[in-house]
């Protein structure tokens, strides 16, 4: 009797925990952060970031200066006060030491993977190295505080996205999760280099995860203005170029701006031509990479014996060029034909070097000296009245657009950084065109050419692509269907199907491969067992792994794997031959995806 009560009173307590059990885990899930708040604050995180590393690398390339040019500014002010041997000398040593930085401290770091951002998105896990970020982030700040034609936007967005990657491969997030960091790194990089939010947060959509997705979007432009608004705190909410108001109302005038967009388009076809030779010739020269930089330095200090222009990213002459300071009467055309040479071949020859840095704020030079060589020459015929910042302003935008493919960044940027509107339909005009031109000349742009070199292909660029078709897996995986070990016992797994509502739960061995699924129906025939039910396990109810897919498939693609499947959450592997369980994605999400595409298309025209 005693015992008969004991074993009533251990069940009714049983019931008890479980029922109480249950409600306290749909507490839980009613307070749980939903995924898109947690990305939003993660974003604003990495934010922060990207305006404390603009902060630290200003101070970091301000020191080199000091320690090198024994003051501190601008390297273009600080070289036409030198000597002609000095501005020979000091970037041909800042180079030796920028090579050896990369070549020993790559050493002691031994073999990591890649510090391509866009590598890591499209192929790779989202994984950026941490240690070979931070050295490749010191030699950087040697180049430029030593007048290497390179800019300071490249190290910053570096190592922000670096940060941001090491710091969700600290917290072990899948890899969906650490691809959304680094293309926030990027975008907080770009916004608190050039005090751009719009503009930083449309370059990591377009460039870096080549999508749009709002689920994608929302977290870039949230730390895109964070990392300006923290930039802004340090450095102020002047605009990056001063350039001269003046009003653009003469429709007239719009057909030069065409012509300058051709030639902004062959520029921007040459330039990446020049790189890609520039790479090539260097890679053949079997030379430690410090002895490669030494001389990319020392022929930079060569040409800044006589122009000493050429030295640094150019930004202070793009500047003096957008306030009208070299006017035909105080600089002839030749000059500035010289100086757009120099600088032209000077960042050929660092880049293609291997230089770390970035090449955005000498594109925008580029374009602005040809647009103002493009001035002149109509000044001096009596073909147009309009200022020479106008066509130097409209030409940074077009060479942007040309190297990049991407009109919509290049506008965006160019209006950010000047504050100027009124030029805005002739800037839009001429991007258009050059991007038509650039892309007849060749068939890259500076960032998708050295992927694919190495064979990999970069998703979303179709333009004709639909809003289904223009989409990967990635942009919907979320957290997955939390699995189980194989060794997990059967009572276990029906508390799981009991607090869950899934009917399949992963099965996944210690290396978090997925190796099997266990279905809610297998477990009927075996709960109406005795004491045989504590000796059941997953490994014995699983069914084989299902078909998966991985997060850089296109959703088009992912279809038929959706359709034929019957589960609610379809499983996502890093890849097929890993097989590491990542994230899931849910199917009535794909198919109502479609179906509103299908309801799109199929709607009458007018």
């Amino acid at each position: 009797m005693d015992s008969w009560k004991n074993n009533r009173l251990v069940k009714r307590a049983h019931e008890f925990i479980q029922r109480h059990w249950r409600r306290a885990l749909e507490v839980r899930d009613k307070f749980e952060l939903r995924e898109e708040v947690s990305h939003l604050l993660l974003a604003g995180t990495v934010g922060v970031l990207g305006g404390a590393v603009n902060l630290l690398f200003f101070i970091g390339v301000e020191h080199v200066k000091i320690f090198f040019l024994h003051r501190p500014g601008d390297p273009v002010e600080i070289a036409t006060m030198m000597s002609p041997w000095e501005r020979a000398l000091i970037p041909a040593l800042g180079g030796l030491l920028a090579g050896l930085i990369l070549h020993w401290g790559l050493r002691l770091a031994g073999r990591q993977g890649s510090t391509n951002m866009l590598e890591v998105v499209v192929a790779g896990d989202g994984k950026l190295p941490f240690r070979s970020g931070v050295i490749r982030a010191a030699s950087s700040l040697v180049s430029i505080g030593t007048g290497a034609c390179i800019g300071r936007e490249g190290g910053i967005t570096q190592l922000t996205a670096t940060l941001a990657s090491k710091w969700g491969q600290l917290h072990k997030w899948p890899p969906y999760r650490l691809r959304l960091l680094v293309g926030c790194g990027a975008a907080s990089g770009i916004a608190a280099a050039y005090n751009a939010p719009i503009a930083g947060a449309v370059f990591a959509a377009l460039i870096v995860l080549g999508n749009f997705s709002m689920n994608l979007f929302a977290p870039l432009v949230f730390s895109s203005v964070i990392a300006a608004v923290v930039s802004r705190s340090f450095f102020g909410i002047r605009p990056w170029y001063a350039v001269p108001p003046y009003e653009f109302t003469s429709v007239l005038q719009l057909p030069w701006f065409v012509l300058l967009g051709v030639l902004c388009g062959v520029l921007g076809a040459v330039f990446l031509k020049m790189l890609r030779r520039a790479e090539f010739r260097f890679g053949q020269l079997h030379w430690p990479v410090y002895v490669k930089l030494a001389l990319a330095g020392l022929f930079v200090g060569l040409v800044a014996t006589e122009i000493p222009g050429v030295w640094g990213n150019g930004y202070t002459v793009t500047n003096r060029i957008l306030e009208e300071q070299f006017r035909l009467e105080q600089f002839p055309i030749l000059f500035l034909v010289g100086l757009f040479l120099a600088k032209l071949i000077g960042t050929v020859v660092t880049v293609g070097s291997g230089t770390v840095g970035g090449v955005f704020t000498p594109t925008l030079f580029l374009g602005a000296s040809l647009g103002a060589l493009f001035a002149t020459v109509l000044h001096q015929f009596g073909a147009s009245q309009l200022p020479t910042s106008s066509f130097a302003l409209v030409g940074m935008a077009s060479v942007l657009a040309a190297t990049t493919r991407s009109p919509l960044l290049a506008m965006i940027m160019v209006f950010e950084i000047s504050l100027d509107y009124s030029l805005m339909p002739a800037l839009m005009l001429g991007c258009v065109v050059s991007i038509l031109i650039a892309a007849q000349l060749h068939g890259e742009s500076i960032y998708t050419e050295p992927l694919r070199r190495r064979g990999l292909e970069v998703g979303g660029e179709n333009p004709q692509a639909g809003v289904a078709e223009g989409r990967t897996v990635g942009d919907l995986m979320r957290a997955p269907v939390t699995p189980v070990r194989e060794n997990t016992p059967l009572r276990e797994l029906a508390d799981r199907f009991l607090t869950s509502p899934n009917n399949f739960l992963p099965v996944v061995d210690a290396e978090n491969r997925l190796i099997g699924l266990v279905a809610l129906h297998d477990l009927k025939e075996h709960l109406s067992s005795g004491h045989e039910l504590s000796a059941v396990i997953a490994y014995d109810l699983m069914r084989p792994p299902p078909k998966c897919v991985t997060p850089n498939v296109p959703l088009l693609e992912a279809l038929p794997v959706v359709l034929e499947s019957e589960l609610r959450n379809i499983p996502v592997v890093n890849s097929f031959r890993e097989n590491r369980l990542i994230g899931s994605i849910a199917r009535a999400e794909v198919l109502a995806i479609f179906s509103e595409a299908i309801a799109a298309r199929s709607k009458p025209a007018g």
